[in-house]
């Protein structure tokens, strides 16, 4: 009997022994390194473009006003349609500037007969004075006389040019093409001219081109100088260089035009320079006012380019993971750049040999172990395997 119990505890031993080896053996088992896709940054040729906020303007804006009083007698344009230069916009009663172009005129034949006369007078008087029949002092205020005459014609003949030109302003026209607003004055009323409070008619803002006017950073007016300087990219004032625009509603820069102005200081106060492109506008989609996103030639340069989806953040850095040689996780701080087709530009922070994490980025810790997959960088901004 103590034989068969003396079995049976060496059995049990036995199998308690076994269970433990297996226990032992699967707390030691280590999980292998996490996998994640590597793949080195493109190298590209790339041309920046840098992003401003802005407002359309128009070329010319001219407001409408009269250049002499009167009764307004007609207007000849339906409001908010486009105008051509010298085109009649309105008229203003004429009665009163025909006649007084007509008294100018008749005034002009009253100082020719005085001249007339006067004339006469000195012809008369000439052989008289040679035979002291009359006194020189005489003789010389018929001359006077007969000068005078001359300035009263002369001041006549002004009189009526200005009578005229009074009357050929009575027909107010376009004084530039562009879309016309509509007329704050109606037919019948007074209206004012001159230069002095004169009445504002109308006013009419040309359209094709047109200016779109913008701010930049002094950073960026440094940017921009330097590159100049060094040949990479001719100045804005000097050369024409290439900008697109895109509106409030549009996905891409459509609208194409370039650089006219650079203005000749900052603005102290907000520390911005003030730039103008010129774009056609030969649809007359843009109008004075409209905001825009203008996108301007910023140089040519080689830049590494991954995905947004490799760049992670460390508080204000932006960071990425790379593999080092030996499967361990490392950290690099870059400086990022534009999107240039779909992939983020790395100014950098980057060499061409690096490993960077493009998937798997979650499984990834800085000094970890990691199993690389080899990936790829393509345009598009889709990594691939």
């Amino acid at each position: 009997m103590w034989r068969l119990k003396t079995i049976l505890i060496i059995l049990v031993m036995v199998v308690m022994a076994g269970c433990d080896e297996n226990s032992a053996t699967k707390v030691t088992a280590k999980p292998p390194p996490p996998p994640v896709t590597v793949a080195t940054p493109l190298k590209k040729q790339v041309r920046e473009w840098d992003e401003f906020t802005g407002r359309f303007e128009a070329v010319e804006t001219v407001d409408v006003r009269a250049r002499v009083s009167g009764f307004l007698d007609s207007i000849h344009f339906k409001d908010g349609e486009i105008v051509k230069k010298g085109d009649l916009l309105f008229v203003i009663d004429k009665r009163p500037f025909k006649i007084a172009l007509d008294q100018a005129k008749a005034q002009i034949d009253q100082a020719q007969a005085q001249v007339d006369l006067a004339n006469s007078n000195v012809e008369r008087a000439r052989p008289l004075v040679e035979r002291r029949t009359i006194t020189e002092q005489e003789f010389e205020q018929r001359e006077a006389t007969a000068r005078g005459a001359l300035g009263l014609l002369a001041s006549a003949h002004a009189q009526v040019k200005n009578a005229e030109l009074n009357l050929k302003w009575t027909d107010v026209t376009a004084p530039v093409g562009g879309r016309i607003s509509d007329s704050p004055v109606d037919v019948g009323n007074l209206i004012s001219g001159g230069q002095a409070g004169s009445t504002v008619l109308t006013r009419i803002v040309s359209l094709d081109p047109i200016h779109f006017v913008f701010e930049s950073s002094e950073a960026d007016y440094l940017k921009y100088a330097r590159l100049a300087r060094s040949g990479q990219r001719p100045s804005s004032r000097d050369t024409a260089n290439p900008v697109a625009v895109k509106l409030i509603d549009e996905q891409d820069f459509r609208h194409k035009g370039k650089m006219e102005f650079v203005d000749n200081a900052l603005d102290p106060k907000s520390g911005t320079i003030k730039g103008r492109a010129t774009f056609e506008n030969k649809e007359g989609l843009l109008l004075p006012g409209m905001f825009g996103r203008l996108r301007l030639f910023g140089g040519d340069f080689e830049a590494y380019l991954i995905p947004d989806t490799a760049i992670a953040s460390d508080q204000s850095r932006k960071i990425v993971m790379t593999v080092t040689s030996s499967g361990t996780v490392s950290t690099k701080v870059i400086t990022l750049g534009p999107i240039v087709d779909g992939l983020r530009v790395v100014r950098s922070g980057l060499t061409e040999s690096d490993k960077i994490i493009i998937s798997g980025l979650q499984r990834a810790r800085p000094g970890q172990k990691v199993t690389s997959e080899a990936g790829e960088i393509s345009s598009g901004g889709q990594p691939g395997n």
